[in-house]
């Protein structure tokens, strides 16, 4: 079934203000429109979509769609909303059996959205979403109630409104003009359309302060949130001291590795490759290379965090419990939670430094080494 959508982004939008229309504004990082056109460009059952503009608008367009590898047809829209449908409805690809027709400043639709307007045409020449309205409603006049209306019935009309294409055409054909949608349109025209569930994150942008809101709906959308664990062990050699943590703790042994051996940064670090789907210490930092012999964890730690960073991911927090009898941790767990935030450039409380034995039991229980455990949050807003 083949269905283009055609998106109609022909208007001024001057109530939003600023130097450019609403759907050229930036939402994002991005355009408006160009939200909105991506958005059904990736959608796996528009098969085509026609892209309504006003004639001055083209340069601003090929702007909108930077960084984009979107095949879309443009059409000048005309004088009246009625006449930039009909334009879009005409440029359809040859074999369009079905279109979605959608407001170019509703950059949020989701995919579940389009596809319960198409499900819907299954068995209706036309279908659009809605919400029924919650609110109480009252009439009035002169800055007073006049009186209470009643709201039973009553839906917040939004888009993409889904139509047979032949069914709309001649629809539009018949209508005088003038209609504030497509539902409207076809209703004039004796056409059935089903009401499927609207979602109130599909935003049309009229006012200054719809940029807000779409911006909030994008990050929560948009936020990517990585969870990663670490896990090590490092045997206690001769010695007269432990490095936990970036800080030197006094002991009866040291810890055996090729680099400072520190088990609490290895931790945290490969909790962080983990995150990442990036490996481990030894990956990128091989043990057979001679150059990393004896070198200081902190290298480590700040490749793996700057990699976070490079990646766009801020640490929301780190967690680290050190296993072992002795040497005790308790009284230098704050110097090592402030040395970890200090190395990841993080606030004192997103850091966790904890320990606790293993009641006597297995290596750490009969004092042969320190084992670490690690669990870190990644976040890309």
């Amino acid at each position: 079934m083949s269905v283009t959508a055609i998106i109609v982004a022909a208007g001024r939008g001057t109530r939003v203000g600023g130097d450019r229309p609403k759907q050229y504004q930036a939402l994002g990082g991005r355009a408006v429109l160009g939200h909105t056109v991506a958005a059904f460009d990736a959608h796996p059952r528009v098969t085509g979509v026609v892209v309504v503009l006003h004639p001055d608008d083209d340069d601003l367009f090929a702007d909108a769609m930077q960084g984009l590898e979107i095949d879309v047809i443009t059409v000048p829209g005309g004088a009246t909303r009625d006449a930039s449908v009909q334009a879009g409805l005409n440029a359809a690809p040859e074999g369009t059996e079905r279109v979605l027709i959608h407001d170019g400043a509703r950059p949020l639709v989701t995919p579940d959205l389009i596809d319960r307007v198409i499900d819907a045409l299954d068995d209706n020449p036309g279908a659009a979403p809605a919400l029924p309205v919650t609110d109480a409603l009252w009439k009035g006049a002169d800055g007073k109630v006049q009186a209470p209306h009643p709201r039973d019935g009553l839906f917040r009309a939004q888009t993409p409104q889904g139509f047979h294409l032949r069914a709309i055409l001649a629809a539009h054909a018949d209508h005088p003009g003038g209609a504030a949608d497509d539902v409207e349109v076809a209703l004039a025209a004796g056409l059935d359309v089903a009401i499927v569930a609207g979602d109130e994150d599909n935003l049309k942008i009229t006012h200054k302060q719809d940029f807000a809101r779409a911006e909030r709906v994008l990050r929560e959308r948009d936020m990517d949130i990585r969870c990663g664990n670490g896990f090590d062990v490092h045997a206690f050699c001769e010695g007269d001291g432990v490095i936990l943590c970036g800080i030197k703790v006094p002991h009866t042994h040291a810890l055996k590795g090729h680099s400072d051996a520190d088990v609490g940064m290895h931790a945290v670090t490969d909790a962080i490759y983990g995150a990442l789907a990036d490996g481990d210490i030894g990956q990128h930092f091989p043990p057979s290379d001679p150059q990393w012999k004896g070198a200081p964890s902190d290298i480590f730690l700040k490749h793996a965090v700057n990699l976070a960073g490079e990646r766009g991911y801020r640490i929301a927090n780190a967690d680290l419990t050190l296993i072992c009898e002795r040497p005790k941790i308790g009284p230098v767990a704050g110097a090592m939670r402030a040395e970890m935030a200090r190395l990841m450039g993080m606030e004192l409380d997103r850091v966790s430094v904890k320990a606790t034995t293993s009641e006597r039991l297995g290596f750490t229980g009969r004092e042969e080494g320190i084992a670490a455990l690690a669990t870190v949050t990644l976040v890309r807003p």
